[in-house]
């Protein structure tokens, strides 16, 4: 049975790619710092993934294990693994390299000769590039050219929600029945055990810009300005007219751009975004706004989901006035428990919410900047 090690057993990495894994015959074995949830996954040796939305149904995940990630017994299993995904965020991928890098070390010097392809599912661009060259940072240039032809590391796009829901058993997830996991066939090495649902492609940059600038700037959209409004959950936000009629423009004007440059088919992604507001729309999923819009600072930055599709569409000449409406919504981002929007409240106290703006989205145009100031205020008023 070929072997899979998932770093991340937080409801991500359970809810889908190590469930995505396991159906697909792979032998999953998760990373992970949390011992508690180690030593239960450990026990259990398996757990309920529960869809929710048009279909309801449960998914039986068996047969999976975990290890400590700062562990000896991590080394051993990457030098005998198949494949590493990763589902941490783009913060962890920096603290995941040197094991990663340990790992490789040790399967150079046991003198594996099968192939290994790692695949990072993060919210972010290129995020196993990133990984890999914190890796390579590590390694001897002996090592470094043993890995060609044989280590891959493939860049992804992911996409499925998975709420923080709290179910009786801690291991059980609730997820919605849609995914989609786009992978870079070109950075792969030798071959890949068919996973059902995992989308080999040759233009990967243009799913993950589509999707962390439509999916995600929507949703986080839809977040903020469902706080501002006192909703609690996605869904209760989106069926809002006033919040959905504006989570539609931002989406359309980011598609816009992306359209622009990738060529993408204008109907396609009109459909799109009909779908994505579908998917919001589900009441079974029980999102919370708070858990969407959470740390507003680092979603307002240069190249994530407001500040990148503004730069895009500055670039191609096309309107960006709802964007720079939705990043004032996270501007006024309230939420005590986020330490984020603590900071982001105090900013804007303090420097104005232009000036906030433009240093953490790193714009220096002032008519984009000026839009989203004029927007924060307008929010006060017309929300």
């Amino acid at each position: 049975m070929a072997k899979a090690i998932h770093f991340g057993a937080g409801k991500i990495g359970r809810g889908f790619i190590g469930a995505v894994l396991n159906e697909a015959g792979y032998e999953v074995t998760f990373a992970d710092v949390n011992q508690e949830i180690i030593d239960l996954i450990n026990k259990e040796k398996g757990y309920a993934v529960h869809i929710t939305g048009q279909n309801v149904y449960t998914k039986e995940i068996v047969g999976v294990s975990a290890v400590n990630s700062a562990s000896e017994d991590l080394l051993h299993l990457i030098a005998e693994a198949d494949l590493i995904t990763t589902a941490v965020s783009m913060k962890v991928i920096p603290l995941i390299a040197p094991a990663i890098a340990s790992g490789l070390n040790q399967r150079y010097r046991s003198c594996n000769t099968s192939h290994l392809n790692i695949i990072c599912c993060e919210n972010g661009i290129r995020a196993t590039s990133t990984l890999k060259g914190y890796v390579m940072e590590r390694l001897d240039a002996e090592i470094i050219e043993w890995m060609k032809g044989m280590i891959g590391f493939a860049d992804s796009s992911v996409d499925r929600i998975v709420p923080m829901i709290s179910l009786e058993n801690p291991l059980d997830v609730a997820t919605e029945e849609f995914y989609e996991w786009n992978v870079d066939r070109n950075q792969l090495v030798g071959s890949i055990m068919h996973v059902p649902g995992m989308n080999l492609t040759d233009n990967l940059d243009a799913c993950v810009e589509k999707k962390l600038f439509t999916l995600n700037t929507g949703h986080c959209t839809t977040a903020f300005l469902g706080m501002m409004k006192g909703y609690t959950y996605i869904h209760e936000a989106i069926t809002d007219p006033d919040i959905q009629a504006i989570a539609r423009r931002v989406m359309h004007q980011s598609g816009a751009a992306l359209i622009k440059k990738f060529g993408i088919d204008p109907d396609c992604h009109k459909e799109y975004v009909d779908i994505i507001v579908k998917r919001f729309s589900s009441h079974h999923l029980k999102d919370l706004v708070t858990r969407v819009g959470h740390d507003p600072v680092r979603k307002l930055g240069p190249n994530l989901y407001f500040a990148y599709p503004m730069k895009m569409a500055m670039e191609y000449g096309l309107p960006y006035d709802s964007i720079a409406l939705a990043a004032a919504a996270a501007l006024h981002c309230n939420n005590p428990e986020d330490p984020q929007s603590v900071q982001i409240r105090k900013m804007v106290a303090e420097s104005g919410a232009a000036a906030t703006f433009a240093e953490i989205s790193g714009i220096g145009d002032e008519s984009a900047v000026n839009a989203v100031a004029e927007a924060y205020g307008k929010l006060l008023i017309t929300l």
